[in-house]
């Protein structure tokens, strides 16, 4: 669709992946309010490890049941879209790391909607 192409934001959300909000992942809650505004867009990213603000390094371990990965939120939209969102989450997010960039949207293909 030729509406979401140019010039948007690119929103990255950094949070652990044992976070959670109101009893369920945080990711999950992130990703509800996502959808929930219009956002046009979200994806979840697992990584394999990393490590933040208290240097500690979180990785994929077989023996420990729980695990603490890192996950990253990618959303790419307006900033009439963005800003509002980053209100409505604020309070859910008590740990982790933001960062919006701009971006070029140059393609978007979608079957039901048609090439753009």
């Amino acid at each position: 669709m030729k509406r979401y192409l140019g010039q948007r934001k690119l929103l990255r959300i950094y949070i652990a992946s044992d976070d959670t909000y109101d009893g369920k992942p945080l990711w999950e809650s992130l990703l509800g309010t996502a959808q929930e505004m219009g956002i046009a867009g979200a994806t979840v990213f697992k990584g394999v490890a990393g490590f933040g603000a208290h240097s500690e390094i979180h990785t994929f371990n077989v023996w420990v049941l729980k695990q603490k990965l890192p996950l990253v939120i990618e959303i790419v939209d307006e900033m009439e879209k963005i800003r509002p969102y980053l209100e409505a989450i604020d309070d859910k997010v008590d740990e982790g790391f933001v960062t919006m960039s701009d971006v070029s949207v140059i393609a978007y293909k979608h079957p039901k909607h048609g090439n753009g």
